[in-house]
């Protein structure tokens, strides 16, 4: 007499539309990130570009909405408009719905340049023309313009004129 081991029933592999919808209702996920995790499920090529047109179609997926979503993420934890718009660009995001989600931020970049200083060095000011050096890498990693970073590190080690303004 044989025995069925335990535990419930193996059940048949959900449609590619069905596995989709389950990915995007823990997070949005961009068109790409679906059609990777969809091939590394084993479904067939067509089969996710169906179910995801199918998605589109009812609003559930949407690059622009997943672009918003890093992008307020990103900001949040300190990264700068060039990071957060390569890490969009790595996810698939078109150029014009990377920009339009970065704009939409409404954020002060030179304010939140000057957060991750603060956070990461202190409130001393650089020593030397090094560690300002080191500054402006740390902040250049973090995504943040050039000009951002001049103003910041700049008006961290004043000019040496300033002793006697």
């Amino acid at each position: 007499m044989s025995r069925k081991p335990p535990g419930k029933p193996r059940s048949e592999k959900p449609s590619a539309y069905n596995k989709a919808l389950g990915l995007l209702t823990r997070r949005e996920q961009s068109e790409r990130e679906l059609k990777a995790k969809l091939a590394r499920g084993g479904y067939s090529g067509e089969e996710s570009s169906e179910a995801i047109d199918a998605l589109k179609k009812q609003k559930y997926q949407s690059d622009s909405r997943f672009a918003e979503m890093l992008a307020r993420s990103r900001a949040a934890n300190g990264y700068g408009p060039r990071r957060i718009a390569a890490e969009l660009k790595s996810q698939g995001v078109d150029d014009s719905a990377a920009r339009s989600a970065i704009d939409g931020l409404e954020c002060d970049w030179t304010d939140l340049g000057r957060q991750q200083l603060q956070r990461h060095y202190g409130s001393k000011p650089a020593a030397d023309l090094k560690e300002r050096g080191k500054r402006a890498a740390f902040l250049l990693r973090r995504g943040f313009d050039a000009s951002t970073v001049s103003a910041l590190t700049r008006a961290e080690i004043g000019d040496p004129g300033d002793e006697f303004d």
